[in-house]
């Protein structure tokens, strides 16, 4: 047996062997650690050219925390009901899930 595709059907939040046995409250929990994990990574760019100069610049430091600021902000715009991939994901996952039982 390959070790990368196992590797690889491991990390993938919507492998139904991941979510076998998981409740609907685990799942959707997933599914929007999934959908923040996403939003973290499409706000990055809105952050590249950004200065960090003026009266409360953080220079180095900012940018050292800056994907700790991301993370928070993609895990409150989930929490604010998000951009819907949240559902679609977990809507997958149910699927998925019953064409393994």
């Amino acid at each position: 047996m390959d070790a990368l595709p196992v590797a690889a059907n491991a990390l993938n939040p919507l492998s139904p062997s991941l979510h076998r046995g998981q409740s609907p409250e685990q799942m959707r929990k997933t599914a929007q650690d999934f959908e923040a994990s996403f939003l973290s990574q499409m706000f990055k760019p809105m952050f590249e050219g950004l200065e960090t100069d003026g009266p409360f610049g953080g220079g180095s430091s900012e940018e050292t925390w800056r994907s700790f600021l991301l993370d928070a902000m993609a895990k409150q715009t989930v929490k604010a009901g998000g951009i819907g991939l949240a559902d679609t994901v977990m809507s997958e996952m149910l699927k998925m899930q019953e064409q393994s039982a």
